[in-house]
């Protein structure tokens, strides 16, 4: 294991009173790849990211991936096909196998909603309608169910301990190829754009943790395939440590 000191990330206003810290909820969160030939016509691939505005206090004013927090709801809902075993083997390490399934879930419903996007396949009304969750009917009502076999999974933050929000987030990977749908989604992130890695994070205000899962996603693309990341590779992970910002590894 290494262990970097690294600059502080943006993410909102902190709460330097608090004698106690918050213990941070589990979230996803979707890197999306565009490797088309427009693409590659700028040299680089693209990240599909959104602006969240000054309103909201978890990383105001800055671009991000689409993501958010797990949902009791994510662990039950049912899935066209399962996760890889190498990714379920990564996330397992610090996460049970009923939160890892729920959290790759939890990437692609969050995906949907804030970009209208989806990662699916036909589900053929082979699922409880009475039983599905509120929160995933719009998903379903599309034709499709969530599809994990096209994930993988390549970072992990964790709010440093005097936010005054704190999150978990694990960082997925999929390919733009494996999405459908067009851009829109529920307005949380507005002028969603595909940008070049380099122009992501040359960008003011860009968060560490993003940062941190932009350069780990442009060195998996330069070195081959990050859809195929065997067992045992090592994922990066952001948080503090004793009062430092750190790069450690899982």
């Amino acid at each position: 294991m290494t262990n970097n000191k690294i600059q502080a990330a943006d993410t909102g206003p902190t709460n330097p009173e608090r004698k106690r810290a918050l213990t941070p909820r589990d979230a996803a969160t979707l890197i999306v790849v565009d490797r088309s030939s427009d693409a590659q016509a700028e040299r680089e691939p693209r990240i599909l990211m959104g602006h969240r505005s000054g309103r909201h206090v978890f990383m105001p004013n800055t671009f991000v991936f689409p993501g958010g927090r797990l949902d009791a709801d994510d662990a039950s809902v049912p899935v066209h096909s399962p996760l890889r075993p190498p990714v379920i083997e990564r996330l397992t390490r610090k996460a049970s196998l009923r939160k890892a399934r729920a959290l790759a879930c939890t990437a692609i419903r969050e995906t949907f909603e804030e970009t209208g996007l989806m990662v699916g396949a036909p589900h053929n009304g082979d699922y409880d309608a009475n039983a599905l969750p509120e929160d995933w009917e719009p998903v379903f009502a599309t034709g499709l169910a969530p599809r994990l076999d096209c994930l993988d999974y390549v970072a992990r933050a964790v709010t440093p301990p005097n936010n005054v929000r704190r999150f978990n987030a694990r960082f997925f990977i999929v390919d733009r190829r494996n999405t459908t749908g067009e851009l829109g989604g529920s307005g949380e992130l507005v002028d969603l754009q595909w940008i070049p890695i380099a122009d992501a994070l040359a960008m003011p205000n860009t968060p560490d943790p993003t940062s941190i899962a932009l350069k780990e996603v442009r060195r998996l693309l330069a070195e081959g395939d990050p859809w195929n990341l065997p067992s045992g590779h090592a994922v990066p992970v952001y948080l503090a440590r004793y009062g430092k910002d750190v790069l450690e590894y899982d």
